[in-house]
């Protein structure tokens, strides 16, 4: 395909599935491919009576709907470049990515969003609601015009930018990602052809859509391979409801975040299910799962779980774990590179071989061209012809990609590296503890040292010269924790994800007399 565009797949998805479930919302209704196909070219063309042109901007802030995932892809339909924003932004926030992205507009749902439209009206950006009340019923925006056009002329090109994200910004500022039609559909090829999906398979979103890991591998991957997805009625992930939707709408697998996997984990120590779904495998990614972890899961759902790794930038996947009939799935590693290339280099340039670390570094059509209006990130990030994702890793002699932790997160203990990734497995190890975060202090004497917050399982009495007392057992002496914060939560960001600058910032600023680190770019 000269033209590979994800509407072309999606399209043809459409075409050949046309009859098949692609989107429920559970216990209200479903829609087939094709009528899923036609009400995108309705919101298509109620964009473009609205005067939307190729390369606008169009922001997009709804919890798990159907109108979201419709208007998403109508704003892609017509070339212009979707934005999805996260609800809970404060108007500050909103102000920051409408301005940074130049959006010309702004959809919500009906019930709309105080902070995104007060910052929208602060920036004269307008703001339209959707609503797709039935099934049956027409995708609706709230514009004056009620005329619509007609977009059969409009062509999709590979090259559109149809996608803008910032990176969750773990160093600096959030950096723009403009991804095109061809990143997502590169991706989402990528998807399908490691984990088999097809028009057989189905599962329950639980990550929001305006985050690549659900947005594409929950959502655009199902579609494009004529599955299914379906919805929580709540408009979000909730334990309540999880396995009910898995078996009503006879779910095949989910991906999650571990923070959710370990959720689902712990509603099943307290309250299981009579009986489960039989899955073909659960995907964990966005943040290392601990090999302890991975057991309990495969222990408590009897199906492989499969740990990925993947990146705004390279349009979500890089590298995932096989499925079984593929190869091991080994745990603690984060698999082999899916339809890209990936390569371990020096800060020269120069691949390293089997087992020696670098940084992850690839190249493919998945990967963003560069970063919004930063020449200074894209220096950094791309050098050597490659793609340099931040993270040190190594590739075992079977080419399994192994990650030790990012750059900036590495703690530098008086010249000794320590991966917190490796601490925070040894942690989890303990019976007793439930999630485990290791992060870097700023010290007197080595420059850095290492602190963790530890959070108890329920009902157990756990202080910190017991889990002291573990890691002296169990880690070489400089890699022991000075401190240990027991605490019944760690600070997340809203994809789930734990931010180590972040969680030091919190556990340090509870010490009156410590000295709180200054992280910049």
């Amino acid at each position: 395909m000269d033209n590979l565009t994800l509407t072309g797949l999606l399209k043809r998805a459409a075409g050949k599935f046309p009859e098949r479930r692609a989107i429920s919302v559970s216990g209200e209704f479903d829609l087939t491919h094709a009528r899923l196909d036609e009400l995108i070219e309705q919101g298509a063309s109620r964009l473009v009576a609205a005067g939307v042109k190729p390369g606008d901007v169009v922001a997009l802030t709804f919890p798990n709907t159907v109108e979201f995932i419709i208007m998403f892809l109508a704003v892609i339909r017509v070339r212009a470049t979707a934005a999805p924003l996260n609800a809970a932004y404060t108007s500050e926030e909103f102000e920051f990515y409408l301005s940074d992205s130049e959006s010309k507009l702004l959809i919500t749902s009906k019930q709309g969003n105080e902070s995104a439209q007060a910052a929208a009206s602060s920036l004269k950006i307008p703001h339209v609601t959707a609503i797709l009340p039935q099934a049956n019923s027409e995708i609706t925006l709230s514009t004056s015009q009620s005329e619509s056009n007609s977009v059969s002329e409009i062509i999709n090109q590979s090259s559109d930018i149809s996608l803008f994200l910032h990176t969750s910004g773990t160093t600096s500022r959030p950096k723009g990602v403009p991804l095109s039609q061809l990143n997502l559909a590169s991706s989402v090829q990528n998807i399908i052809s490691v984990y088999k999906l097809t028009e057989s398979d189905s599962t329950v979103i639980v990550l929001p859509l305006f985050h690549v890991h659900g947005l594409i591998c929950g959502l655009l991957s199902s579609l494009v391979a004529g599955a299914a997805v379906t919805l929580p009625s709540a408009g979000r992930f909730s334990a309540s409801t999880f396995w009910a939707d898995m078996k009503n709408y006879n779910a095949t697998w989910y991906t999650a975040v571990p923070t959710i996997h370990q959720i689902i984990l712990d509603r099943h120590s307290v309250k299981p299910e009579t009986d489960y779904p039989k899955l073909r495998f659960i995907r964990s990614c966005s943040a290392s799962l601990a090999p302890v972890i991975l057991e309990r899961l495969e222990e408590a759902f009897k199906a492989p779980v499969l740990e990925a790794y993947a990146m705004t930038e390279a349009t979500h996947l890089m590298c995932s774990n096989p499925l079984p009939e593929n190869g091991p799935h080994i745990p603690g590693s984060v698999g082999k590179a899916v339809g890209q290339e990936m390569a371990i280099l020096n800060e020269n340039g120069i691949e390293q071989e089997a087992g020696a670390n670098g940084e992850v570094c690839i190249r493919g059509p998945n990967v963003t061209k560069g970063y919004k209006n930063n020449p200074e990130a894209n220096k950094t990030g791309f050098q050597f012809g490659w793609f340099h994702t931040g993270d040190i890793g190594y590739l075992d002699s079977n080419g399994y990609l192994h990650l030790v932790g990012r750059i900036k997160e590495l703690i530098n203990r008086g010249g000794e590296k320590i991966s917190p990734i490796e601490v925070d497995s040894v942690l989890l190890s303990h019976p007793n503890i439930a999630q485990a975060v290791c992060f870097g202090v700023p010290d007197d004497k080595y420059g850095e040292e290492i602190n963790c917050a530890v959070i108890p399982q329920e009902g157990t009495d756990l202080d910190e010269a017991e889990v002291l007392r573990f890691c002296k057992k169990n880690l070489a002496a400089f890699k022991v924790p000075k401190k240990v914060f027991i605490t019944d939560s760690v600070p997340k960001t809203a994809t789930g994800k734990i931010q180590r600058r972040i969680v030091a910032e919190h556990f340090l600023s509870l010490i009156s007399t410590a000295k709180v680190p200054k992280f910049g770019a």
